[in-house]
């Protein structure tokens, strides 16, 4: 059974569109409840299980927000809502709180007129496909409220920036600080934005602060992970030592050197994993993706760290790191996992860990990737309809087959829809920048006009 509404990173699209109404977040909250009712687990009898509702900075989320809320408690479940707070947090305090479930109204990324919701289990992680799957198979039954003495209760948790804020600093060792350095922290005007520049400045740092005023509507926009030139500039401008960036919701994390240099997740990963290694606290291998950089398995490969690759989606990282029994992997999209430290990615921990491996070695950014060579990547995301079919138009795979043979094994292309947003990803990586830009481009005029021809 395939899932008609949950993507790779949950529920995702435009709000006021199907799936993200009112009308449908509140029968998705519905038959969540539902679900959870089914299956207490270890709940007493008579007890009602208790979701987490967090969310990021976006206008609609107090409407999705409300509308969630009212499914729930319709089916008899118990809501605490934190307010702003980071995909990661709310993972970690649905953990600590022993509660049943954590939901997370956002869209990551995406730029504000989106918005979305993601699901977490009592342990703090993303569910699988198969309990995704259950939930979509309830959402088109209809709402019959419980009776009144079995309605669900909501109210806020007030401290809940506070306990993740300790909780960040916990996963940063006691004999550590950092203290003499100028950090510039880029909040994406998201769910990070009074929480992040806490915890770095609590830890003795000189914080630096943009992309931390949200009014709603300027979430991502022009600063954050996903456009790091306010970053790369910031860093320049406040003659810092380092820069921070997150996305909208806090789990992806890229960082920039006193130059202004970016930093992605390929590249923070393998410092993670070489510190580790030097330190003897390496556990495994790494896991990246279909998209990680060529270059980055090369380096681990040289340092004798095992690699693997996933499905593109950090939820993919998360089950081949568990079937491995490892515990450090990531995206070059900034998404990274340190399961000894987190159940799930987080921007926050995964900044602390690489600042932990700069400041025990005294070395900077650059000198730890030395000898990590990034090959020339391209990636062209194309704009389709939703539910286009790549391997319906034998014109695409004609393409890439004639792409395979310009790049003659020096090479690799990964074309794959996205999880979140109605677009084709076309990647092209090889030595040679020109063929890889020559080839990329290609293949992506291939599905662009089977895009076109599909429309008409």
């Amino acid at each position: 059974m395939g899932r008609k509404y949950f993507g790779t990173d949950g529920v995702r699209g435009r709000v006021g569109e199907q799936p993200i109404t009112p009308e449908f977040v509140m029968h998705l909250g519905y038959a969540a409840g539902h679900m959870l009712l089914a299956d207490r687990g270890s709940l007493p009898a008579g007890q009602s299980p208790t979701v987490l509702i967090g969310k990021d900075t976006r206008i609609s989320g107090y409407m999705l927000e409300a509308a969630l809320q009212a499914g729930f408690t319709a089916a008899g479940v118990n809501v605490v809502m934190t307010g702003p707070m980071p995909t990661p947090a709310v993972a970690y305090l649905t953990r600590a709180l022993r509660l049943q479930a954590g939901v997370v109204i956002s869209a990551s990324h995406n730029p504000f007129e989106d918005n979305g919701i993601k699901f977490f289990s009592a342990s703090g992680q993303k569910l699988p496909d198969s309990v995704e799957e259950a939930v979509e198979a309830g959402i088109d039954r209809p709402i019959t409220t419980v009776g009144a003495r079995k309605l669900g209760r909501a109210r806020r948790i007030e401290d809940a920036p506070a306990r993740y804020i300790e909780f960040c600093k916990s996963t940063f060792p006691n004999n550590l600080d950092l203290r003499g350095m100028r950090i510039v922290v880029d909040c994406a005007h998201g769910a990070t934005y009074d929480i992040a520049p806490h915890v770095f400045h609590e830890l003795g740092a000189e914080v630096v602060p943009i992309g931390n005023a949200p009014d709603g509507f300027n979430i991502n926009e022009g600063c954050g992970a996903t456009h790091t030139e306010a970053l790369s500039e910031a860093v320049r401008v406040h003659r810092a030592d380092l820069g921070v960036a997150f996305d909208g919701d806090g789990d992806r994390l890229m960082m920039a050197d006193a130059r202004g240099r970016i930093y992605d997740g390929d590249q923070l990963v393998y410092v993670i994993a070489r510190h580790r290694i030097q330190t003897g606290y390496m556990k495994g291998g790494v896991v990246g993706t279909l998209m990680t950089n060529l270059g980055t398995e090369h380096a681990l490969g040289r340092i004798h760290i095992p690699f693997v690759r996933a499905k593109v989606g950090d939820r993919y990282v998360l089950e081949c790191l568990q079937a491995n029994g490892w515990t450090l992997g990531g995206e070059t999209s900034g998404h990274i996992l340190c399961l000894d430290k987190h159940t799930t990615g987080d921007g926050i921990v995964s900044a602390l860990q690489v600042l932990r491996a700069l400041r025990e070695t005294g070395e900077t950014l650059e000198a730890f990737t030395a000898d990590l060579e990034t090959y020339p990547q391209v990636m062209i995301n194309v704009p389709v309809a939703r539910g286009f079919k790549l391997d319906s138009v034998p014109e695409i795979g004609a393409s890439v087959t004639e792409a395979e043979r310009a790049l003659n094994g020096g090479g690799r292309i990964v074309l794959r829809a996205s999880g979140t947003e109605p677009l084709i990803r076309v990647m092209v990586e090889g030595r040679d920048a020109a063929l890889v830009r020559q080839t990329a481009e290609a293949i992506a005029s291939a599905v662009k006009s089977a895009a076109v021809a599909g429309a008409t």
